[in-house]
């Protein structure tokens, strides 16, 4: 038995040990995490509410349209002085009442305050969706940018890797030197200062990697922030078919596909709508109405009067019997005018066109802002372009340089100090480039997120 329980602990375990295995090893693509974030982020969610109570002021608007139904009852007592059917006297005694009513009514007319308020809701929907798709742009975005910013890091840590894996090497080769009297100690030293200073920047760049992990991890919600990663992946720096678009073309585009546009264009008919309420108001109304009505009584009753003049008493009949007998309708027809209400109506108008006017600058200022900002995007990636290549140009001579300088160390023509310079050139260099690189693969991605092409292609 002792040893079945062994067997099966150890098989739990290496299924443990399998499973954690698999879970440590997932590489999140940028998709995965895009779609992610999507789905988790806090602020999507709060406009995905948004939402849902645009869905309930609509219900709400679309209900105002249908008749209201209430239904009413008491029962009540009577303790006192209270009128005696018998004789006809104010006496002290209880009594019992019950009534019951149901009752309705529906506007016919309200300055068509129903018809308006249901198309502003239409609105509210809409104005909600387009407050959702800028939210899901914007993580998009703000994701896109952490991943790169990995991609970056992860880079830039080989580079440091190899340079200090590079270092190493020639403080062998330096030390080798020195033994054999070619080259002075100093420059051994020198050497080891350079290594030593080349593992600090691993560490500087690992843990600039750990920190680019962690800030995306969070921004996706994730729990287990020891074990995220993300794929390896080879991001290739191309050029965009929107950037031989004309910024006037680009503008045009953004203008109509860009929720910034359709938001402000919302909030605009909104504002409209709000004015309509408010007229509204000033205008008269007409209503029906319809109230049905019964009662009961738990008093005594006088059904007649004997031969000499005596009233007969009986008790209340039943009260159903009550409530079939005493049933009542009346129905009719309101109207209200509208004369003098402390002018709040009238505020109220005027308010709701101030709203409007506020609305219609944040339309005309949102034109001009994304105006601004696709002229901006536009000259930042061509400039973002421009430093690419001419990193990329700046390399390929450090390279040269560099090689040329470690053909003159390995020879003894070149000192420890002024290879070290080469070789810094040529790291910074190439730091330079993948810094340059990753920057104009996100400047480009806001281009043509302005053009209508989303962060990532769905699948």
């Amino acid at each position: 038995m002792k040893i079945l329980l062994k067997k099966h602990f150890l098989l739990a375990a290496i299924l443990f040990s399998v499973f954690s295995s698999l879970a440590q090893t997932k590489k999140w693509t940028i998709q995965e995490c895009v779609e992610y974030a999507l789905k988790n982020n806090i602020s999507i969610k709060q406009s995905e509410l948004d939402i849902r109570l645009a869905d309930i002021d609509k219900k709400a608007a679309v209900a105002s349209f249908f008749p209201n139904l209430n239904a009413s009852g008491s029962h009540s007592w009577s303790i006192g002085a209270n009128i005696n059917p018998v004789t006809n006297a104010r006496e002290n005694q209880t009594t019992q009442f019950t009534q019951m009513s149901l009752s309705s009514s529906v506007d016919l007319y309200n300055g068509l305050q129903n018809q308006n308020r249901l198309r502003r809701a239409k609105l509210s929907q809409l104005a909600a969706q387009y407050q959702l798709t800028k939210m899901q742009d914007d993580i998009s975005l703000f994701v896109a940018n952490a991943y790169l910013d990995i991609l970056f890091n992860r880079e830039n840590l080989k580079v440091q890797q190899g340079q200090l894996a590079n270092d190493e090497k020639q403080l062998v080769r330096s030390k080798e030197l020195v033994d054999a009297g070619m080259v002075p100690r100093g420059d051994l030293l020198d050497m080891k200062a350079t290594v030593a200073a080349d593992k600090q920047k691993v560490v500087a760049a690992e843990n600039a990697l750990l920190i680019s992990r962690l800030s995306l991890a969070q921004l996706l919600r994730l729990e287990d922030f020891a074990n995220f990663d993300i794929a390896e992946v080879d991001m290739e720096a191309k050029a965009s078919p929107v950037m031989s678009e004309t910024p006037e073309a680009i503008v045009s585009k953004a203008n109509e596909v860009r929720v910034e546009i359709k938001i402000a264009k919302a909030n605009l008919d909104l504002a409209e709508r709000d004015i309509k309420i408010a007229n509204g108001a000033l205008q008269p109304s007409v209503s029906l109405g319809y109230n049905f009505g019964t009662n009961a009584s738990y008093s005594d009753r006088i059904i007649g009067v004997d031969p000499n003049g005596v009233p007969i008493i009986a008790g209340p009949l039943p009260v159903f019997d009550q409530f079939s007998n005493n049933k009542g309708h009346n129905f009719g027809v309101q109207l209200n005018v509208p004369i003098f209400n402390g002018f709040s109506a009238k505020n109220a108008v005027a308010r709701s066109k101030v709203a409007y006017e506020r609305s219609k600058n944040a339309f005309d200022q949102a034109k001009l802002d994304l105006e601004t900002n696709v002229y901006k995007a536009i000259t930042d990636t061509k400039g973002a372009l421009n430093t690419y290549e001419a990193s990329i140009a700046t390399f390929e001579a450090r390279q040269e340089a560099f090689n040329y300088a470690k053909e003159k160390f390995a020879v003894g023509m070149m000192n420890t100090f002024d290879y070290n310079q080469a070789q810094t050139l040529f790291i910074n260099s190439q730091s330079d480039v993948i810094r340059a690189k990753y920057d104009y693969i996100f400047k480009t991605k806001v281009v043509e997120l302005y053009f209508g092409i989303p962060i990532i292609q769905k699948q």
